[in-house]
């Protein structure tokens, strides 16, 4: 059995904790968050902040959430930060958790907040190590085990061997919305998004000019881009029937972000294809991917995947540089890519697609997350350009 087992601090109240990995390697640390044990897929993170939104992000579904940034809770939680209602990730795995918050904007302590959502967590592991590991030998379904030492790493390894693959599970069905929904906010940014039955067409004395969201595990801050652009905002679910999303006389579509494998979606393609064609539409991550398998492509696994603020994407029209947030680990196959989509966004890091827009029609995708939360603002303009194809639409209909 291989171990890793660095010096552990002596932290009062925390029992001993393992994170064994499906090839066996064990990995000693101190208990953190809710106590039991858990399973997922093992993945990294390379923000230096933002943890909460990463936990609650829907696309983490499924995943235990390694923080590459050594020192984690600190500045605390607030109810405003969450990406979502519920917290999404299977697990958290850290190297040193902060035993007091600072921050004037603070409500709960990091790991009050964890035990309270009854997310399981280790703390106190070499999370380099853990992340070169990753690096080298790709994701794979892990588990944390707590009041557990490496003696019962074979017990750990069980509880993996008896869970689902990752890919093979429909983690959609798990965060996204079963029903329509109007979104709305006193405040896009200031206050909390409030969310209520949406009747077909209804508001539509508004001249705003209105979303439809397909909704496959969308993050709240896209909701919150939509609003402070003015634009009117419904929720679908992802198996809105066609005649559904267009009695809510949209404006425009936006495919949103998600976990899981885009191949699970297949079911839902063709009216990812329809919608394509009769509005402006816009795809985020795994919407991204749905948009480009509707018009023909492929996607693949990639080894690790792109997590974290520090990705550097090149626009190939203008070869301007933007620092991206991403979060995903599949992507669109360049072999496979359609003759009328234009690859308009490169990764520089693995020359993978990050961006594209069809040749006729207005619909433009990008694999990365212009909205940020966490990250940086340099592709924030991506929401800009579609609400001027929502403009132009809502121009057209007087």
């Amino acid at each position: 059995m291989k171990q890793s087992r660095p010096r552990l601090k002596s932290l009062s109240g925390r029992s001993p904790a393992i994170l064994v990995l499906e090839d066996g390697t064990c990995f000693e640390g101190l208990s953190a968050g809710a106590p039991g044990s858990t399973v997922g897929e093992v993945v990294f993170n390379t923000s230096m902040s933002g943890y909460q939104e990463i936990a609650t992000d829907p696309s983490y579904r499924g995943q235990l959430i390694t923080y590459t940034m050594p020192h984690i809770g600190n500045y605390g939680v607030n109810a405003l930060d969450s990406e979502s209602v519920e917290t999404q990730a299977a697990g958290v795995i850290v190297r040193s958790l902060s035993r007091r918050a600072s921050n004037q904007r603070s409500e709960q302590g990091f790991e009050d907040w964890l035990v309270d959502r009854g997310v399981v967590g280790i703390c106190e592991i070499d999370t380099r190590e853990l992340t070169r590991r990753i690096r080298q030998g790709g994701v794979g379904l892990a588990a944390i085990v707590h009041d557990a030492t490496a003696q019962d790493a074979a017990a750990a390894l069980e509880l993996i061997a008896a869970h689902p693959g990752y890919g093979s599970v429909d983690y959609v069905s798990e965060v996204a919305t079963a029903r329509a929904l109007r979104v709305s906010a006193e405040d896009a940014w200031q206050s909390p998004l409030v969310l209520t039955p949406a009747a077909p067409g209804s508001d539509d004395e508004s001249k705003a000019p209105h979303v439809v969201v397909m909704d496959f595990g969308v993050k709240f801050s896209i909701l919150r881009h939509l609003l402070a652009r003015g634009m009117r905002v419904t929720l679908m679910p992802r198996d809105a029937a066609v005649e559904d999303v267009e009695a809510q006389r949209p404006d425009g579509v936006l495919w949103s972000n998600g976990p899981g494998d885009p191949d699970k979606m297949e079911p839902f393609i063709a009216g990812v294809r329809a919608l394509s064609e009769r509005y402006p539409t816009m795809g985020i991550c795994l919407g991204h991917q749905l948009l480009a398998k509707a018009f023909g492509g492929e996607t693949f696994k990639l080894g690790f995947g792109h997590r974290g603020p520090n990705q550097p994407v090149q626009n190939q029209r203008d070869k301007s540089v933007a620092m991206t947030s991403q979060n995903h680990g599949y992507a669109v196959r360049r072999e496979s890519f359609p003759d009328d989509l234009e690859i308009t966004h490169v990764n520089i890091n693995d020359d993978t697609i990050s961006g594209f827009s069809h040749k006729s029609l207005p619909v433009h995708a990008v694999q990365y997350h212009p909205e940020a939360g966490p990250g940086p603002n340099d592709a924030v303009d991506f929401f800009d350009a579609f609400a001027r194809d929502l403009d132009a639409r809502c121009a057209d209909r007087g």
